[in-house]
Parts: structure tokens; sequence; C-alpha cells
């Protein structure tokens, strides 16, 4: 998180940097995350934040605001990606910080999340969506279906990839996974921080705002593309990190799987990155537990082949979910005893490692039985 000094609480656009739910926390005393799920359960259909008397969850993230918005602008960006401007249908857009995405409500049904690529002052939202071939049909209705003038929904602002105040950075991006990083150049720029992209593809066609990036930034950006110099070598863009370097990725599967393996290398807490698949996991030592519902009292037992959340809900409890495979952080729940089997491809190491908080759409428990703040 953003560290919680003075000169930048006092001039937000100093940085670029400032989340907004540190004021908050500030105020009350509460941790930064226990405050943002409160602050998200108070904004209303116009994304107009209201008062918050009491920081602490007193429950699961239940409800989210769903903001109408019009697809003000459509193009083609690189190949197989297409960039969308969403302007509000009613009141302002809720503001973000760089690396936060957005969840899509498309008219077949599916919701899908795709970070914002804009600029955080912005009255609009920018998005890309790359087509993806093997997907469960939400790139394909963005890229066959959805027309400019078109009226959709969207729920967030969230931010699982939140920047962090440093001297310098390093970032890796692998295709589409340049999204959540292009708001976060312009922010480390207008900070004054020193830093560099390794900007890695297929093909050069297939890089989206690679021409802008290049001219605007000159030497800063490193192009790796695998048709015309092979494979990036992630060993020599990950070594040698300087003092209070912080490295940001996001990109395929299999970069970032390179990318966590290699980490032992870096201080711990100083390499972030997020998966827009998610992590692979046995389900064949799956194990039976109890989850205690600690508004109601009531004990449920989750069978080995059955989610937490499916269960809860079946108990009359709505939690909001969204991805159903841990990638996404709409389920986000504090869990108020017990041992964490985490899951998901949204926390750190360093969350994970706190137990405060799982993702109840994939995680389980390494206990008899965890206590859940619902």
């Amino acid at each position: 998180m953003v560290p919680r000094t003075d000169s930048v609480e006092k001039n937000p656009q100093a940085t670029g940097l400032l989340i907004p739910h540190h004021g908050i926390a500030r105020s009350t005393g509460e941790h930064p995350r226990a405050a943002y799920l409160a602050f998200c359960r108070n904004v209303d259909l116009n994304g107009a934040f209201m008062t918050v008397a009491d920081t602490r969850p007193k429950t699961a993230l239940t409800t989210d605001a769903e903001i109408p918005v019009v697809v003000a602008d459509r193009r083609r960006v690189a190949a197989g990606v297409v960039q969308l401007r969403l302007a509000p249908a009613g009141g302002a857009l809720p503001p973000w910080n760089p690396g936060a995405h957005i969840d899509l409500l498309l008219p077949d049904g599916l919701v899908r999340q795709y970070s914002l690529c804009g600029e955080p002052d912005e009255t609009e939202w920018t998005i890309m969506v790359l087509r993806e071939q093997h997907g469960r049909g939400g790139s394909a209705y963005v890229h066959d279906e959805l027309r400019a003038g078109q009226q959709l929904v969207a729920r967030g602002p969230r931010n699982h990839f939140a920047l962090e105040q440093a001297p310098r950075y390093r970032f890796i991006a692998g295709g589409i996974g340049i999204t959540p990083i292009l708001s976060m150049l312009r922010a480390v720029e207008t900070s004054g921080a020193d830093w560099s992209l390794a900007y890695c593809g297929r093909t050069r066609e297939g890089l989206a705002q690679v021409d802008e990036l290049t001219s605007r930034y000159g030497a800063r950006v490193q192009l790796h593309i695998d048709a015309e110099q092979g494979m990036p070598g992630l060993e020599a863009l990950m070594s040698s990190p300087q003092p209070g370097e912080l490295l940001y990725a996001c990109g395929p599967s299999g970069m970032l799987d390179a990318i966590e393996r290699l980490r032992a290398g870096w201080p711990k807490g100083s390499v972030h990155f997020e998966r827009f698949t998610p992590i692979e996991q046995e389900a064949a030592g799956n194990t039976e537990f109890e989850v205690e519902l600690a508004a109601s009292g009531k004990v449920l037992t989750i069978p080995a082949d059955r989610p937490i959340i499916d269960v809860v809900r079946e108990a009359g409890v709505q939690v909001l979910s969204s991805c159903q495979e841990g990638t996404c952080g709409t389920c986000e729940t504090y869990v108020l005893s017990g041992e964490i089997d985490h899951r998901d491809s949204v926390l750190s190491e360093e969350e994970r490692d706190e137990g405060e908080v799982m993702m109840i759409c994939v995680s389980r428990a390494r206990c008899p039985r965890l206590v859940l703040d619902i």
C-alpha cells in the first residue's frame, strides 16, 4: 500500500499514487483494507461516496454499486485487441488509482473483469479487451457484437494491484498484461521516480500502444518480440534489484509462474503481479471442514467437493462474487479465526501470511473450522 505520508495526504496530485481508502483508514485508525471494504459498501448507484460511520466491516462485501455506462468509443488498437471508452450514463464515475479494474456485466449474462488503462482523473473509463480463442464468450461478445452507443452496467472499481510509492520501479508486461501497467507508468513518470518497462509479446502487431510507449518514453521501454528476438530471458529481466526498487508484472500464466519462481532474488514484498487466469489447483486432496458465520453463529459444513461460497449462499447469505475462480477479488471476506488454505490469484504473499482475508470462491481451510466475518 502507498505510505500515508503527510506530503502525499496534503497534495494527492503530487505523485498520482494516493489510494482513496488511506484517508479513511487514517481518520479511523482501521486497517486500510477494512476501510476500503467498508468504503465500497457505501457507494450509491451514481458512484457518489456516502459517509462511513464505522470502517470495520461487520459482514463480507455483499453488495456493490451497479453503474450504468455507455460505450462512447470502440476501436481496434492491436491485433485481436479492442479498446472501449466508457462514459457515465448518469452521474459521475467513481475515482480509481493505477492498477484498478472493473467488472463489466455483459448482456449475454457474463461478468468479466477488465483493468482500467486510461488516466485516473479522466471523466471516462478506458479498457482493452483481448479476443480469447478459448475463452467463455465475454471477449467474443465485445469483439463481435458490442458497438458504440450501447449501454452496459459496470461494478467497481477494485484494486488488488495497487501501486506503492518507491524511488524506482521495474515493470514487466506480457501482451494484454500491459493494461494495468499503463496508468502506473504515467503515475511514476509524474512522480519523478526512476523506472523501466520490458514489454513482451509474440509479435509487434499484437502489442497495444507499442508505438505510443516507445515514442513517448524512449529507451526506458524495451521491447521483447518473440518473432524477432525469441523468448525473453526473465532471469536477465529480473536480475540485480536495486535498493528500494519494486517490480510489477502482468501477463500470461507461464510468464508469471516464472517470475514467481525467480522472486527469491528480490526482497520480500518487492515483487507484485496480477493474474488474469487462475492458478491451477489440485482438488484430489480436498477435505471436509466447517465454517462458522459470526453474525448468526450458524455453523456450516463445507464438503470436499464444494466451495465455501456456494454453501454460504444456500444458508441464505448473499455474498457478491464474479469470477468464481479466485482472480477478481470480489468475494474477499474477513476471517476472524482459523488457518486459511489460500488458492486465489489475488492476494500477495504478505497478505496471505497475515491471514486476515480470503476469497471464498476457491480458498479453503487448513483447520477443522474457520470463523468468517459474515
